[in-house]
Protein backbone atom coordinates (compact mmCIF):
# COMPACT_ATOMS: atom_id res chain seq x y z
CA UNK A 1 0.00 0.00 0.00
CA UNK A 2 1.34 3.60 -0.88
CA UNK A 3 2.31 6.09 1.54
CA UNK A 4 2.62 9.52 0.78
CA UNK A 5 5.87 11.76 2.00
CA UNK A 6 4.41 15.20 0.07
CA UNK A 7 5.68 18.46 2.43
CA UNK A 8 2.15 20.52 0.50
CA UNK A 9 -1.73 19.14 0.76
CA UNK A 10 -3.67 20.32 -1.69
CA UNK A 11 -7.83 19.60 -1.44
CA UNK A 12 -8.49 16.57 -4.00
CA UNK A 13 -11.41 19.29 -5.50
CA UNK A 14 -8.77 21.86 -5.96
CA UNK A 15 -9.73 24.35 -8.84
CA UNK A 16 -7.39 26.71 -10.73
CA UNK A 17 -9.52 29.95 -10.63
CA UNK A 18 -9.15 32.95 -13.44
CA UNK A 19 -11.60 35.43 -14.96
CA UNK A 20 -14.74 33.20 -14.43
CA UNK A 21 -13.88 30.21 -15.16
CA UNK A 22 -12.38 27.63 -13.11
CA UNK A 23 -10.37 24.28 -14.26
CA UNK A 24 -10.10 20.98 -12.12
CA UNK A 25 -6.92 19.20 -11.61
CA UNK A 26 -6.29 15.48 -11.73
CA UNK A 27 -5.17 13.46 -9.30
CA UNK A 28 -1.66 14.33 -7.52
CA UNK A 29 0.33 13.06 -4.64
CA UNK A 30 0.24 16.36 -3.60
CA UNK A 31 -3.49 15.87 -2.81
CA UNK A 32 -2.49 13.38 0.11
CA UNK A 33 -1.43 14.26 3.38
CA UNK A 34 1.97 13.85 4.31
CA UNK A 35 2.32 9.76 5.97
CA UNK A 36 -0.84 8.97 4.96
CA UNK A 37 -2.26 5.65 3.18
CA UNK A 38 -3.49 6.31 0.32
CA UNK A 39 -6.56 4.49 1.22
CA UNK A 40 -7.23 6.05 4.27
CA UNK A 41 -7.86 9.54 2.61
CA UNK A 42 -10.50 11.78 0.66
CA UNK A 43 -8.08 10.98 -2.33
CA UNK A 44 -8.65 7.54 -2.93
CA UNK A 45 -9.25 6.96 -6.21
CA UNK A 46 -12.91 6.88 -7.18
CA UNK A 47 -14.82 4.27 -9.08
CA UNK A 48 -16.06 5.10 -12.77
CA UNK A 49 -18.49 3.97 -15.18
CA UNK A 50 -19.07 4.27 -18.63
CA UNK A 51 -21.75 2.42 -20.94
CA UNK A 52 -20.84 2.10 -24.32
CA UNK A 53 -23.93 1.70 -27.05
CA UNK A 54 -23.43 0.54 -30.76
CA UNK A 55 -26.33 -0.18 -32.79
CA UNK A 56 -27.07 -2.75 -35.34
CA UNK A 57 -25.28 -6.28 -33.32
CA UNK A 58 -22.59 -7.86 -34.43
CA UNK A 59 -21.32 -10.57 -36.52
CA UNK A 60 -21.64 -13.31 -34.23
CA UNK A 61 -22.58 -17.00 -34.33
CA UNK A 62 -25.76 -15.71 -35.69
CA UNK A 63 -25.88 -15.99 -39.20
CA UNK A 64 -26.68 -19.06 -41.57
CA UNK A 65 -22.92 -19.42 -42.19
CA UNK A 66 -22.31 -19.55 -37.83
CA UNK A 67 -18.85 -19.80 -36.73
CA UNK A 68 -17.64 -19.37 -40.29
CA UNK A 69 -18.12 -15.95 -40.55
CA UNK A 70 -18.27 -15.10 -36.66
CA UNK A 71 -16.32 -12.26 -36.26
CA UNK A 72 -17.18 -10.99 -32.31
CA UNK A 73 -17.02 -14.12 -29.83
CA UNK A 74 -14.39 -14.88 -27.60
CA UNK A 75 -12.82 -18.05 -26.40
CA UNK A 76 -11.24 -19.59 -23.22
CA UNK A 77 -9.57 -17.40 -19.86
CA UNK A 78 -6.25 -16.79 -19.10
CA UNK A 79 -3.42 -18.02 -20.92
CA UNK A 80 -6.10 -19.65 -23.90
CA UNK A 81 -8.53 -16.50 -23.44
CA UNK A 82 -8.48 -15.91 -27.41
CA UNK A 83 -10.48 -12.34 -28.53
CA UNK A 84 -12.38 -12.63 -31.66
CA UNK A 85 -11.57 -10.90 -34.53
CA UNK A 86 -13.43 -7.78 -34.02
CA UNK A 87 -12.77 -7.18 -30.45
CA UNK A 88 -9.18 -8.12 -31.09
CA UNK A 89 -8.21 -4.14 -30.14
CA UNK A 90 -8.94 -4.82 -26.46
CA UNK A 91 -6.08 -7.09 -26.58
CA UNK A 92 -3.18 -5.89 -24.00
CA UNK A 93 -5.89 -5.06 -21.67
CA UNK A 94 -7.32 -8.67 -22.07
CA UNK A 95 -6.79 -9.21 -18.24
CA UNK A 96 -9.48 -6.42 -17.63
CA UNK A 97 -11.82 -8.20 -20.34
CA UNK A 98 -14.86 -10.10 -19.78
CA UNK A 99 -17.35 -11.66 -22.87
CA UNK A 100 -20.20 -13.53 -22.69
CA UNK A 101 -22.02 -16.13 -24.93
CA UNK A 102 -25.69 -16.30 -24.21
CA UNK A 103 -26.81 -12.77 -23.37
CA UNK A 104 -30.59 -11.91 -24.62
CA UNK A 105 -32.85 -9.03 -24.49
CA UNK A 106 -36.21 -10.18 -24.29
CA UNK A 107 -37.91 -6.74 -23.46
CA UNK A 108 -37.36 -5.28 -27.05
CA UNK A 109 -38.31 -8.23 -28.44
CA UNK A 110 -40.57 -7.16 -32.14
CA UNK A 111 -39.58 -3.81 -31.59
CA UNK A 112 -37.12 -3.44 -35.02
CA UNK A 113 -35.27 -0.54 -33.63
CA UNK A 114 -37.81 1.54 -32.17
CA UNK A 115 -37.20 -0.23 -28.44
CA UNK A 116 -33.46 -0.92 -28.46
CA UNK A 117 -32.00 1.79 -27.16
CA UNK A 118 -33.88 2.59 -24.24
CA UNK A 119 -33.93 -0.78 -23.24
CA UNK A 120 -30.04 -1.74 -23.27
CA UNK A 121 -29.49 -0.57 -20.20
CA UNK A 122 -33.56 -0.70 -18.30
CA UNK A 123 -34.18 -4.30 -19.24
CA UNK A 124 -38.11 -2.94 -18.83
CA UNK A 125 -40.38 -3.57 -21.35
CA UNK A 126 -42.12 0.35 -21.72
CA UNK A 127 -45.28 1.45 -22.05
CA UNK A 128 -45.60 1.86 -25.53
CA UNK A 129 -49.24 3.29 -25.07
CA UNK A 130 -48.75 5.70 -22.81
CA UNK A 131 -48.41 9.44 -23.93
CA UNK A 132 -45.20 10.37 -22.29
CA UNK A 133 -42.35 8.40 -21.41
CA UNK A 134 -43.11 5.45 -19.53
CA UNK A 135 -40.24 3.36 -19.06
CA UNK A 136 -37.67 3.11 -15.80
CA UNK A 137 -34.32 4.40 -14.63
CA UNK A 138 -31.93 3.02 -16.79
CA UNK A 139 -28.63 1.22 -15.17
CA UNK A 140 -26.30 4.49 -15.91
CA UNK A 141 -28.71 6.53 -13.69
CA UNK A 142 -28.55 4.46 -11.22
CA UNK A 143 -25.15 3.97 -11.18
CA UNK A 144 -25.06 8.10 -11.04
CA UNK A 145 -27.43 8.22 -8.37
CA UNK A 146 -24.98 6.61 -5.86
CA UNK A 147 -21.38 7.41 -6.94
CA UNK A 148 -22.15 10.86 -9.28
CA UNK A 149 -23.39 12.66 -6.85
CA UNK A 150 -19.97 14.61 -5.55
CA UNK A 151 -19.03 15.71 -8.83
CA UNK A 152 -19.70 18.80 -10.92
CA UNK A 153 -21.66 16.45 -13.45
CA UNK A 154 -23.67 13.82 -11.90
CA UNK A 155 -23.42 11.61 -15.37
CA UNK A 156 -22.68 12.19 -19.07
CA UNK A 157 -24.89 11.45 -22.25
CA UNK A 158 -23.57 11.76 -25.45
CA UNK A 159 -24.02 10.59 -29.16
CA UNK A 160 -21.21 11.04 -31.99
CA UNK A 161 -24.54 12.30 -34.23
CA UNK A 162 -27.52 13.25 -33.67
CA UNK A 163 -29.93 10.15 -32.32
CA UNK A 164 -32.91 11.65 -34.01
CA UNK A 165 -33.00 9.49 -37.19
CA UNK A 166 -35.33 9.29 -40.04
CA UNK A 167 -34.56 6.25 -41.13
CA UNK A 168 -36.08 3.00 -39.81
CA UNK A 169 -38.82 5.44 -38.16
CA UNK A 170 -37.00 6.03 -35.20
CA UNK A 171 -37.42 9.24 -33.54
CA UNK A 172 -39.99 8.74 -30.18
CA UNK A 173 -39.48 8.34 -26.68
CA UNK A 174 -37.45 4.91 -26.61
CA UNK A 175 -34.97 5.43 -29.84
CA UNK A 176 -33.22 8.82 -29.22
CA UNK A 177 -31.67 7.95 -26.03
CA UNK A 178 -30.37 5.19 -23.70
CA UNK A 179 -30.76 7.30 -20.60
CA UNK A 180 -33.27 7.58 -18.47
CA UNK A 181 -33.11 9.45 -14.48
CA UNK A 182 -36.44 8.30 -13.71
CA UNK A 183 -39.35 6.45 -15.78
CA UNK A 184 -40.91 9.69 -16.98
CA UNK A 185 -37.60 11.20 -17.85
CA UNK A 186 -35.02 10.47 -20.78
CA UNK A 187 -32.03 12.47 -20.98
CA UNK A 188 -31.05 13.70 -24.36
CA UNK A 189 -28.03 12.62 -25.93
CA UNK A 190 -25.06 15.67 -26.51
CA UNK A 191 -23.15 15.36 -29.94
CA UNK A 192 -21.97 18.89 -30.15
CA UNK A 193 -18.35 18.58 -28.76
CA UNK A 194 -18.34 22.42 -28.14
CA UNK A 195 -21.53 22.07 -25.77
CA UNK A 196 -19.43 19.68 -24.16
CA UNK A 197 -16.50 21.02 -23.91
CA UNK A 198 -18.01 24.30 -22.34
CA UNK A 199 -20.12 22.21 -20.23
CA UNK A 200 -16.64 20.43 -18.53
CA UNK A 201 -14.91 23.66 -18.77
CA UNK A 202 -16.88 26.40 -18.26
CA UNK A 203 -19.92 28.48 -18.78
CA UNK A 204 -22.08 29.36 -22.27
CA UNK A 205 -24.88 27.29 -23.26
CA UNK A 206 -26.25 29.13 -26.06
CA UNK A 207 -25.14 30.33 -29.32
CA UNK A 208 -24.34 34.13 -28.08
CA UNK A 209 -22.59 33.22 -24.60
CA UNK A 210 -20.63 30.75 -26.93
CA UNK A 211 -19.72 33.21 -29.02
CA UNK A 212 -18.48 35.75 -26.35
CA UNK A 213 -16.87 33.69 -24.35
CA UNK A 214 -14.87 32.58 -28.04
CA UNK A 215 -14.14 36.22 -28.02
CA UNK A 216 -13.56 37.50 -24.44
CA UNK A 217 -11.52 33.97 -23.31
CA UNK A 218 -9.33 32.93 -26.35
CA UNK A 219 -7.85 30.12 -23.60
CA UNK A 220 -8.89 28.67 -20.39
CA UNK A 221 -5.50 28.37 -20.13
CA UNK A 222 -4.24 31.46 -20.66
CA UNK A 223 -6.76 32.98 -18.37
CA UNK A 224 -5.37 30.57 -15.43
CA UNK A 225 -1.69 31.43 -16.58
CA UNK A 226 -0.44 32.83 -13.68
CA UNK A 227 -2.52 30.69 -11.38
CA UNK A 228 -0.79 27.64 -13.21
CA UNK A 229 3.10 28.74 -12.25
CA UNK A 230 2.70 29.25 -8.74
CA UNK A 231 1.20 26.31 -8.13
CA UNK A 232 4.12 24.34 -10.54
CA UNK A 233 6.57 26.07 -7.61
CA UNK A 234 4.46 23.82 -4.82
CA UNK A 235 4.70 20.51 -6.90
CA UNK A 236 7.11 17.86 -6.83
CA UNK A 237 8.82 16.73 -10.09
CA UNK A 238 6.49 13.59 -10.52
CA UNK A 239 3.14 16.25 -10.00
CA UNK A 240 4.92 18.86 -12.12
CA UNK A 241 5.01 16.20 -15.04
CA UNK A 242 1.23 14.60 -14.40
CA UNK A 243 0.04 18.45 -14.36
CA UNK A 244 1.82 19.47 -17.54
CA UNK A 245 0.36 16.37 -18.97
CA UNK A 246 -3.02 17.27 -17.52
CA UNK A 247 -2.91 20.64 -19.29
CA UNK A 248 -1.38 19.46 -22.37
CA UNK A 249 -4.50 17.69 -23.06
CA UNK A 250 -6.96 20.45 -22.21
CA UNK A 251 -4.96 22.60 -24.79
CA UNK A 252 -5.18 19.87 -27.33
CA UNK A 253 -8.62 19.57 -26.83
CA UNK A 254 -9.42 23.38 -26.95
CA UNK A 255 -7.67 23.84 -30.45
CA UNK A 256 -9.61 20.70 -31.61
CA UNK A 257 -12.97 22.29 -30.21
CA UNK A 258 -12.08 25.55 -31.64
CA UNK A 259 -10.78 24.51 -35.37
CA UNK A 260 -14.63 22.31 -35.09
CA UNK A 261 -16.05 26.21 -35.31
CA UNK A 262 -13.67 27.90 -37.31
CA UNK A 263 -15.69 27.39 -40.36
CA UNK A 264 -17.15 29.75 -42.75
CA UNK A 265 -20.77 29.84 -42.97
CA UNK A 266 -21.50 33.22 -44.62
CA UNK A 267 -25.26 32.66 -46.09
CA UNK A 268 -26.14 29.58 -44.29
CA UNK A 269 -28.36 29.98 -41.76
CA UNK A 270 -27.02 27.24 -38.72
CA UNK A 271 -29.51 26.37 -35.97
CA UNK A 272 -27.65 25.77 -32.69
CA UNK A 273 -28.00 22.58 -32.23
CA UNK A 274 -24.88 21.56 -34.92
CA UNK A 275 -22.64 24.62 -34.12
CA UNK A 276 -19.36 22.32 -32.92
CA UNK A 277 -20.02 18.84 -35.17
CA UNK A 278 -17.02 18.40 -36.82
CA UNK A 279 -17.78 17.26 -40.42
CA UNK A 280 -14.72 14.64 -40.12
CA UNK A 281 -16.68 11.55 -38.19
CA UNK A 282 -13.74 10.04 -37.14
CA UNK A 283 -12.03 12.95 -35.22
CA UNK A 284 -15.64 13.70 -34.09
CA UNK A 285 -15.97 9.85 -32.54
CA UNK A 286 -12.91 10.41 -31.36
CA UNK A 287 -13.34 13.77 -29.48
CA UNK A 288 -16.40 12.64 -27.55
CA UNK A 289 -13.94 9.88 -26.34
CA UNK A 290 -11.16 11.95 -25.22
CA UNK A 291 -13.53 14.29 -23.53
CA UNK A 292 -15.28 11.60 -21.66
CA UNK A 293 -11.43 10.76 -21.05
CA UNK A 294 -10.82 14.32 -19.81
CA UNK A 295 -13.93 14.31 -17.48
CA UNK A 296 -12.95 11.38 -15.79
CA UNK A 297 -9.14 12.52 -15.01
CA UNK A 298 -10.14 15.79 -14.06
CA UNK A 299 -13.08 14.09 -11.75
CA UNK A 300 -15.64 16.30 -13.44
CA UNK A 301 -17.93 13.24 -13.63
CA UNK A 302 -17.71 9.95 -12.89
CA UNK A 303 -20.79 8.13 -15.29
CA UNK A 304 -20.66 8.23 -18.80
CA UNK A 305 -22.76 6.83 -21.69
CA UNK A 306 -21.86 7.22 -25.18
CA UNK A 307 -23.92 6.12 -28.32
CA UNK A 308 -21.21 5.21 -30.93
CA UNK A 309 -23.74 5.94 -34.05
CA UNK A 310 -27.93 6.51 -33.99
CA UNK A 311 -30.48 3.72 -33.98
CA UNK A 312 -31.09 3.44 -37.86
CA UNK A 313 -28.06 5.83 -38.89
CA UNK A 314 -27.54 5.52 -42.28
CA UNK A 315 -24.20 6.97 -41.77
CA UNK A 316 -21.25 6.01 -44.74
CA UNK A 317 -17.78 4.68 -43.45
CA UNK A 318 -16.16 5.25 -47.20
CA UNK A 319 -12.74 4.95 -45.53
CA UNK A 320 -13.90 0.82 -44.37
CA UNK A 321 -14.62 0.64 -48.33
CA UNK A 322 -17.96 0.11 -47.09
CA UNK A 323 -20.09 0.52 -50.37
CA UNK A 324 -23.49 1.60 -48.18
CA UNK A 325 -24.48 3.56 -44.78
CA UNK A 326 -24.68 1.69 -41.50
CA UNK A 327 -28.20 0.98 -41.59
CA UNK A 328 -28.36 -0.81 -45.25
CA UNK A 329 -24.93 -2.32 -44.33
CA UNK A 330 -26.65 -4.00 -41.95
CA UNK A 331 -29.54 -5.44 -43.94
CA UNK A 332 -26.69 -7.57 -45.00
CA UNK A 333 -29.47 -10.11 -46.88
CA UNK A 334 -27.03 -13.22 -45.94
CA UNK A 335 -24.20 -11.99 -48.69
CA UNK A 336 -21.23 -12.51 -47.56
CA UNK A 337 -19.72 -9.05 -48.83
CA UNK A 338 -22.06 -7.45 -47.26
CA UNK A 339 -21.61 -9.28 -43.89
CA UNK A 340 -17.53 -8.58 -43.94
CA UNK A 341 -18.45 -4.94 -45.05
CA UNK A 342 -20.39 -4.87 -41.44
CA UNK A 343 -17.38 -6.67 -39.51
CA UNK A 344 -15.51 -3.83 -40.58
CA UNK A 345 -17.85 -1.08 -39.24
CA UNK A 346 -17.95 -3.15 -35.90
CA UNK A 347 -14.31 -3.37 -35.80
CA UNK A 348 -13.60 0.18 -36.37
CA UNK A 349 -16.20 1.28 -33.45
CA UNK A 350 -14.20 -1.16 -31.24
CA UNK A 351 -11.09 0.30 -32.08
CA UNK A 352 -11.84 3.74 -31.26
CA UNK A 353 -13.01 2.67 -28.00
CA UNK A 354 -10.14 0.30 -27.54
CA UNK A 355 -7.63 3.91 -27.89
CA UNK A 356 -10.23 5.14 -25.03
CA UNK A 357 -9.26 2.24 -22.78
CA UNK A 358 -5.54 2.57 -23.85
CA UNK A 359 -5.86 6.24 -23.09
CA UNK A 360 -7.02 5.29 -19.12
CA UNK A 361 -4.73 2.91 -19.20
CA UNK A 362 -1.79 5.36 -19.27
CA UNK A 363 -3.42 8.12 -16.89
CA UNK A 364 -1.54 6.95 -13.47
CA UNK A 365 -4.41 7.54 -10.52
CA UNK A 366 -2.81 6.71 -7.02
CA UNK A 367 -1.34 3.16 -7.09
CA UNK A 368 -3.10 2.36 -10.51
CA UNK A 369 -4.32 3.80 -13.17
CA UNK A 370 -8.18 5.38 -14.24
CA UNK A 371 -8.70 1.61 -15.99
CA UNK A 372 -8.16 -0.15 -12.55
CA UNK A 373 -10.71 2.11 -11.01
CA UNK A 374 -13.70 1.94 -13.52
CA UNK A 375 -15.97 -0.42 -14.86
CA UNK A 376 -17.49 -0.13 -18.51
CA UNK A 377 -19.88 -2.28 -20.20
CA UNK A 378 -19.52 -1.92 -24.61
CA UNK A 379 -22.60 -3.61 -26.53
CA UNK A 380 -25.55 -3.75 -28.17
CA UNK A 381 -29.02 -4.58 -27.64
CA UNK A 382 -29.18 -6.18 -31.12
CA UNK A 383 -27.64 -9.70 -32.53
CA UNK A 384 -28.36 -10.67 -36.17
CA UNK A 385 -29.50 -7.25 -37.69
CA UNK A 386 -30.48 -8.58 -40.81
CA UNK A 387 -33.00 -10.58 -38.94
CA UNK A 388 -33.92 -7.41 -36.23
CA UNK A 389 -33.58 -10.22 -33.21
CA UNK A 390 -32.37 -9.85 -29.83
CA UNK A 391 -30.28 -13.20 -28.91
CA UNK A 392 -27.28 -13.43 -28.77
CA UNK A 393 -26.29 -10.21 -27.45
CA UNK A 394 -22.57 -8.86 -27.77
CA UNK A 395 -21.59 -7.37 -24.53
CA UNK A 396 -18.31 -6.74 -23.12
CA UNK A 397 -16.64 -5.74 -19.36
CA UNK A 398 -13.75 -3.83 -19.43
CA UNK A 399 -11.62 -2.43 -16.09
CA UNK A 400 -10.69 -3.30 -12.88
CA UNK A 401 -13.61 -1.86 -10.77
CA UNK A 402 -10.87 -1.24 -7.79
CA UNK A 403 -10.22 -4.52 -7.59
CA UNK A 404 -14.11 -6.19 -8.10
CA UNK A 405 -13.31 -7.24 -11.74
CA UNK A 406 -10.99 -9.64 -13.33
CA UNK A 407 -10.96 -10.33 -16.59
CA UNK A 408 -9.15 -12.16 -18.94
CA UNK A 409 -11.79 -14.78 -19.52
CA UNK A 410 -14.65 -14.95 -21.65
CA UNK A 411 -18.04 -16.82 -20.02
CA UNK A 412 -20.34 -19.08 -21.41
CA UNK A 413 -23.76 -18.67 -20.12
CA UNK A 414 -26.85 -20.78 -19.58
CA UNK A 415 -28.56 -19.94 -23.22
CA UNK A 416 -30.91 -17.42 -23.20
CA UNK A 417 -29.62 -15.43 -20.19
CA UNK A 418 -30.90 -12.07 -19.36
CA UNK A 419 -28.84 -8.88 -19.97
CA UNK A 420 -30.03 -7.78 -17.07
CA UNK A 421 -28.32 -10.19 -14.87
CA UNK A 422 -25.00 -8.39 -16.71
CA UNK A 423 -26.31 -4.65 -15.37
CA UNK A 424 -26.94 -6.47 -11.78
CA UNK A 425 -23.74 -7.65 -11.67
CA UNK A 426 -22.07 -4.18 -12.11
CA UNK A 427 -23.92 -2.47 -9.75
CA UNK A 428 -23.02 -5.09 -7.42
CA UNK A 429 -18.94 -4.93 -8.41
CA UNK A 430 -19.28 -0.64 -8.37
CA UNK A 431 -20.57 -1.24 -4.69
CA UNK A 432 -24.55 -0.64 -5.38
CA UNK A 433 -25.91 -4.39 -5.05
CA UNK A 434 -29.51 -4.65 -5.88
CA UNK A 435 -31.83 -7.12 -4.47
CA UNK A 436 -33.41 -7.22 -8.57
CA UNK A 437 -32.83 -4.86 -11.81
CA UNK A 438 -35.37 -4.84 -14.62
CA UNK A 439 -35.67 -8.89 -15.80
CA UNK A 440 -32.87 -9.97 -13.65
CA UNK A 441 -32.90 -13.36 -12.51
CA UNK A 442 -29.55 -12.79 -10.27
CA UNK A 443 -25.94 -11.99 -10.51
CA UNK A 444 -23.37 -13.84 -13.21
CA UNK A 445 -21.54 -16.51 -11.72
CA UNK A 446 -17.19 -16.19 -12.84
CA UNK A 447 -17.53 -12.88 -13.34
Amino acid sequence: MATFLTKKHLSRRTFLRGSGVALGLPFLDAMVPAGTALANTAAAPKTRAGFFYLPHGAIMNNTIYGKEVDAWSSTGSGADYKLGPTVSGLEPFKRYVTTFDNLENIVALGSVHTLNPATWLSCVRPDTTAKSASLATTLDQVVAQRIGQQTTLPSLELAAETTVQIAAGNGGFYAVTTSYAAPNKPLPMEYNPRKVFIQLMGEGDTAAERDALLRKNASILDMIGDRTQSLRRDLGPSDQRALSDYLDTVRELERRVNMASARDLKGVDVPDAPIGELDDFDKQLTMMFDLIALAYQADLTRVATYVMAAEGTDRPYPHLKVAGGFHPTSHHANQRERIAELSRIQKYHMDRFAGFIKKLANTREGEGSILDHSLFLYGSNMSNSNAHDNYPLPAVLVGGANGKHVGGKNVVLPERTPLANVHMTMLDKLGIPQDSFGNSTGLLPGV
